[in-house]
């Protein structure tokens, strides 16, 4: 009798374990705004920046099995002597991933930290890219660690929890 290669594969404990399945099925942006409020008199200034960035994720289940990620990037330049906007550049860079055989935990870290890792090279394109078309110099965006923003994230869930856990037993 022939094999079915159609059966699950069997672990080495006898159970069954689902293939594990990941792909990346689109990059877009989602959402894309700059502003120069103060321009032109803003180029007729020696350019000394202060930079605020923030930087922001989301996932959201859109079907069985896909997920979209967001990495919103939002930088802010001001004058360091006036305080003067110089340009407001937000992205929102988004990402469909078809993701099965991983749950719970792992699916969690999975679209909180390692889908946004793929992401942000595109974000931080973006950035320079609306930026430089502003008439500013570039504003290249350093590397991100998402597995450390992950890890803080759930840190900070996890003392609120017990915070609030406290507080319903006093």
């Amino acid at each position: 009798m022939a094999e079915d290669n159609n059966t699950p594969q069997v672990g080495a404990q006898g159970d069954d374990k689902p293939q594990l399945k990941f792909s990346l099925q689109r990059i877009y942006v989602k959402d894309i705004s700059f502003e120069a409020p103060n321009s032109p008199s803003v180029f007729q200034e020696s350019f000394k920046p202060k930079v605020s960035l923030d930087l922001n994720t989301s996932s959201s289940k859109i079907a069985e099995d896909q997920y979209e990620v967001v990495v919103k990037v939002t930088a802010q330049v001001n004058d360091k002597e006036t305080g003067t906007t110089s340009f407001l550049a937000e992205v929102e860079q988004a990402g469909l991933f078809r993701i099965s055989g991983i749950e719970g935990a792992q699916l969690d870290q999975t679209l909180g930290a390692f889908c946004p890792n793929l992401l942000f090279p595109y974000a931080r394109e973006c950035v320079d890219n609306l930026v430089n078309r502003g008439g500013f110099p570039p504003l290249m965006l350093a590397p991100v660690n998402f597995e450390a923003m992950y890890a803080q994230r759930k840190q900070r869930e996890q003392q609120q929890a017990g915070q609030q856990t406290e507080e319903n037993t006093h």
